[in-house]
């Protein structure tokens, strides 16, 4: 259990490092401590930052997550100066709904889906086993590198278009309808999507995980006695 537990943290700790602490810590600096709304972004931009600069310098390449979620910030930095107009602000709150759909179509076309990192962990479980059977299948099988990257392609999608439903929203409702309608809009969009990309790519995945696993651990089969009379 501590291993399981362990390789689970372990899995989900960049999750949490590039986007879970940067978006959690915009919004307790902007509802919990009363910081302004560009002050809020910019502190909530200091780790994904270092992050993406460490990883350049040192590792010598890009970490996606944290420079998408600083990238996010940038956007949401510059949307942030223009004020006066009500609805304008309210369709500015989907441009990080966009930024991010666009990165992950994007990773999806580089051939390195970005929602892989936030879907591993639900997949491998924490479980060694799983995890060394999800990257050999993911450097051996096409069928499930398709899958990974239909995953991404589903959110990314999804991402946009509910950009596009939050700026029609934004332009064609009352403000007062939009206040509220637009978070609702957007949990229904992540609903949504987790069901519809878990139908689609992540459930084929751990199917495939699954009889890999099973295939692995079946016996051998037993050697039957030759039929050939002994002289």
């Amino acid at each position: 259990m501590t291993t399981n537990t362990g390789s689970r943290t372990k899995n989900l700790a960049p999750l949490l490092m590039d986007v879970a602490v940067p978006i959690g810590s915009y919004y307790l600096l902007k509802s919990g401590f009363g910081m302004g709304t560009v002050a809020a972004l910019g502190w909530s931009s200091v780790l994904p930052a270092v992050r993406t600069v460490w990883g350049v310098a040192v590792k010598r390449k890009v970490n996606a997550f944290a420079a998408l979620i600083l990238f996010v910030n940038v956007v949401g930095l510059s949307l942030s100066l223009v004020a006066g107009d009500p609805r304008l602000m309210l369709a500015k709150d989907s441009g990080v709904s966009s930024a991010i759909g666009i990165g992950v179509l994007v990773s999806v076309a580089m051939g390195r889906p970005m929602m892989t990192a936030g879907m591993k962990p639900w997949l491998v479980k924490g479980d060694p086993a799983r995890e060394a059977v999800f990257e050999r299948l993911l450097s051996g099988s096409a069928a499930f590198r398709r899958a990974e990257r239909r995953f991404s392609l589903v959110w990314g999608v999804a991402l946009l278009g509910e950009c596009v439903a939050r700026v029609v929203g934004a332009y064609t409702l009352p403000v007062d309808t939009m206040m509220w309608l637009g978070t609702v809009v957007m949990i229904g969009t992540m609903g949504v999507t987790a069901v519809v990309s878990g139908g689609l790519a992540a459930g084929p995945m751990a199917e495939m995980i699954a009889a890999e696993l099973k295939a692995g651990n079946d016996p051998a089969p037993a050697v039957l006695p030759s039929l050939v009379p002994a002289r």
